[in-house]
């Protein structure tokens, strides 16, 4: 079956940088797009970015433009989300998303990914 096994949380100040992993096993994970997602207390879980499955495109919500990157390592099995510049806004709990089918372009929204690790918490202190 899928796990998706993220890693790489933790808390720093605002203006740090984080460096989230995702290791990805059970399906050839070269054949779908990857996302993360995140989610605060109390909100709705929200897009963030996303990789085609095969790195070609890249998408970011609006709020992360410009601070975070997305990259995919098919060789390693591997989604990575780069994170610079954060902001006390940017808390949550980081969870690595796959498509459910193949060779499909990227979703940008949450709740089109149907396979969710169990998150990792970033905390981000003003």
């Amino acid at each position: 079956q899928v796990q998706l096994v993220e890693s790489g949380g933790g808390l720093v100040q605002a203006g740090d940088s984080l460096r989230l992993s995702c290791t990805a096993s059970g399906r050839t994970f070269s054949d779908y797009s990857m996302a993360w997602l995140r989610q605060a207390p109390g909100k709705e879980r929200n897009f963030v970015a996303a990789i085609t499955w095969n790195g070609i495109r890249t998408y970011y919500a609006d709020s992360v433009k410009g601070r975070f990157t997305i990259s995919k390592d098919n060789t390693k099995n591997t989604l990575v989300l780069q994170m610079n510049s954060l902001k006390p806004e940017d808390t949550a709990v980081y969870y690595c998303a796959q498509s459910d089918s193949r060779f499909v372009d990227a979703y940008t929204k949450a709740s089109d990914y149907g396979y969710l690790g169990q998150g990792t918490q970033v905390t981000v202190s003003s």
